[in-house]
């Protein structure tokens, strides 16, 4: 049964490829073309393969409804927060999971630091989409056409001396975190918190959240915030992984 199972599953990422025809499909898995036409028969009751009018195979619909009920059912608030946890203990500072949603970005997770300067972030607030390092990375990942429209329509609040200005230096600074892979805030929302963040994919590679470690300038420097650049990318690529499949869940945190 599980050999059985086995090859009807390898058919699937060979049809992924384009259609092909039933020798092609016995050939791929090495069996008997009367093998390959059962397990096809069954594939295809379930919706899951298609017979073209020229007598090839290709992917059914039904496979398509599949994956995107499954993505649409994905919590990735559920499947970061015990990663959060982890980075928080083992950083002690503020850690923040935010999405892009209907033109905003959002804080949708929270884990507070351990030390008594606290942040006023909550959770389901909107952030400070033109300086934030989580808002960076999640509208750097758009395609260029809407990252110029969206420039465009923002406006531009120096909240300090670091703040970005204006449309320019915002596109500038959104093709340097697209072509690094990370962002920072290093005092340009609030003079004494710097932050660092990463970007979590789903399985196409697009950015579906960010995930930030954020404290105050009495607590570290922004150097040594920056020192934890590479736990911060470590940990977005676990939630990445988990979220894509790629990679088992990480243990429920006790």
């Amino acid at each position: 049964m599980s050999q059985t199972v086995d090859r009807a599953l390898s058919i699937l990422p060979l049809l992924a490829r384009g259609p092909a025809d039933l020798g092609q499909v016995a050939d791929a898995l090495g069996v008997h073309k009367s093998t390959a036409l059962r397990l096809l028969r069954t594939l295809h009751e379930h919706g899951l393969v298609y017979r073209q009018e020229d007598q090839r195979y290709r992917l059914g619909a039904r496979l398509f409804a599949l994956a995107q009920e499954a993505v649409e059912n994905l919590d990735i608030r559920e499947i970061a927060h015990p990663h959060l946890v982890a980075l928080n203990e083992q950083t002690g500072h503020t850690v923040h999971l935010a999405v892009h949603e209907e033109g905003e970005v959002l804080y949708i997770d929270k884990v507070d630091s351990r030390y008594p300067v606290r942040m006023y972030s909550r959770i389901g607030k909107p952030v400070a989409i033109t300086v934030a390092a989580v808002a960076k990375l999640l509208l750097a990942d758009l395609p260029e056409t809407e990252r110029r429209a969206l420039a465009g329509k923002l406006d531009y609040p120096m909240y300090t001396s670091r703040s970005i200005p204006n449309a320019a230096a915002f596109l500038q600074e959104l093709a340097t975190v697209r072509e690094q892979g990370w962002a920072t805030d290093l005092g340009g929302h609030e003079e004494s918190i710097n932050c660092v963040a990463a970007p979590v994919r789903g399985a196409d590679g697009r950015v579906v959240a960010a995930m930030s470690v954020s404290a105050p300038n009495v607590v570290v420097t922004a150097d040594e915030l920056l020192t934890l650049l590479p736990l911060v990318r470590r940990t977005a690529d676990a939630i990445s992984g988990e979220y894509s499949g790629t990679t088992p869940p990480k243990e429920a945190h006790p």
